[in-house]
């Protein structure tokens, strides 16, 4: 396992490794151990969610407020997806920005996304897979979200906005406060 660190404190790239031979192949893309040796904060995962979507959907931007906030790793086990964090931690110095990467099924990486980061994803290919964990449950009272074209944040998505399949309740969220 191979971490990569980003311009952005404690989002990390995770190179895993798969063995093959004539059965197939065999995979480990989550070694706490080892990760939390690199994450500024204790954490441990309780819940594992796998989401199977159409190409062009859309799925974000959420994130939960503390103490409520989620760490996520997320994976793609079928298909490819444009995965994408926002920082929105006062004070950090990328706050505001976005980390933009393309996950797919073959390139064997998974993104360790922080508390204090919204997270959204595009599925680029029909019957996509995702697969991540999180290390805090999911709490109704606390989920937020930002709309994902939210003019400040600009986000490049790569694709034209047209034709998006997105729930209305992602298609109704608020552009994110900035002042305060």
């Amino acid at each position: 396992m191979e971490i990569k660190k980003t311009r952005f404190g404690d989002l990390f790239l995770i190179k895993h490794y798969r063995n093959f031979d004539e059965r197939g192949s065999f995979s480990v893309i989550n070694m706490s151990n080892i990760l939390s040796d690199v994450v500024s904060y204790k954490f441990s995962f309780c819940q594992d969610n796998i989401v199977n979507s159409k190409k062009m959907v859309l799925r974000g931007l959420h994130f939960q407020k503390f103490p409520y906030a989620q760490s996520k790793l997320v994976s793609v086990i079928k298909g490819k997806i444009l995965d994408i964090a926002v920082d929105l931690r006062k004070e950090s110095p990328t706050f505001g920005n976005y980390f933009s990467h393309e996950l797919t099924s073959n390139d064997d990486t998974s993104i360790f996304i922080p508390r204090g980061f919204a997270h959204g994803y595009l599925t680029l290919e029909n019957n996509t897979i995702i697969h991540y964990k999180v290390d805090n449950y999911y709490e109704p009272s606390s989920e937020v979200g930002i709309n994902f074209n939210d003019p400040f944040l600009n986000i490049n998505w790569k694709v034209e906005l047209d034709n998006l399949i997105i729930s209305d309740k992602d298609l109704n969220h608020k552009s994110f406060d900035w002042s305060n």
